[in-house]
């Protein structure tokens, strides 16, 4: 399953930098438009894996999961 995310960018000076709106702290800066768009989708998923051992870790032994849809 995919999920979709939104990506701000902006060209400043040589330089493209974007972020990822719904998850703080992936933001990202590239030579290029393209390739700065294959960096964030890099560092998002990245960025998801840490908060998913994160939340296991801090969760302990006998936690439940539930899918939750907004």
């Amino acid at each position: 399953m995919m999920s979709e995310y939104t990506a701000v960018i902006k060209k400043k000076g040589k330089w493209w930098i974007g972020w990822i709106e719904e998850v703080q702290g992936v933001n990202c800066q590239e030579p290029s438009r393209d390739k700065l768009i294959e960096t964030l989708r890099v560092t998002l998923k990245e960025a998801l894996e840490f908060n998913k051992k994160d939340a296991l870790i801090a969760a302990g032994p006998d936690f439940q999961v539930e899918k939750i849809a907004v």
